[in-house]
């Protein structure tokens, strides 16, 4: 009967599983090995779009008849040996980094929610108040700025004593909103006193 052959398994299919799984396991550690850590890292949109890849082609690999072992095997060198190139590319080309990454963008900065920078993410003020909360964030004053990564998640950074080290936000879109929000709290705090 053909619903009997969509839920049973035989010995040579179980046998063909097990050898893919450990063959592109193995496979797997070797290529991480010579490619470096950064291979399933999320730093940004094409790191997540490798590790998405690489699993889309171990499950075709592992149980459809159509992929064989060796054509995963090769699919996924293909992709560590292309994201070693776009690493290596990045690193030495400036104006190909711009390219290939996005920016990082301030949501909030002191507190306050940067309304163009919400919508061109398309986020709700819900969506940051969500990551606010997760973060122990108890009153929109104690965030110095929340700031959407490369990769979609979305770092809190909390109001300090400590003055800001301007080179972490080197790469962050719209960084003098910050540099000048900071100035105008400070000099705020300053004619108070």
């Amino acid at each position: 009967m053909e619903w009997q052959s969509w839920i049973m398994i035989d010995e040579y299919q179980i046998i063909g599983i097990m050898v893919s799984v450990i063959v592109f396991y193995f496979c797997l550690i070797l290529f991480t090995r010579i490619a470096g850590l950064r291979s399933f890292s999320k730093l940004s949109s094409y790191d997540l779009a490798m590790t998405i890849g690489i699993g889309s082609i171990l499950a075709s690999t592992v149980v459809s008849k159509s992929t064989s072992l060796m054509q995963g095997i090769f699919a996924v060198a293909m992709l560590f040996l292309l994201q070693s190139v776009v690493s290596i590319v990045r690193r030495k080309l400036k104006p190909i980094k711009s390219l290939l990454d996005n920016q990082p963008i301030i949501l909030m900065a002191n507190g306050e929610f940067l309304w163009d920078s919400l919508k061109e993410a398309k986020l709700s003020t819900n969506d940051v108040n969500q990551v606010l909360r997760q973060n122990g964030i108890k009153s929109t004053s104690e965030v110095f700025a929340v700031i959407m990564e490369t990769t979609a998640d979305m770092s809190v950074i909390k109001n300090s004593s400590t003055a800001p080290e301007w080179r972490l936000f080197d790469d962050v879109r719209d960084k003098e909103i910050l540099i000048k929000s900071t100035k105008n709290t400070t000099n705020h705090e300053h004619s108070t006193h």
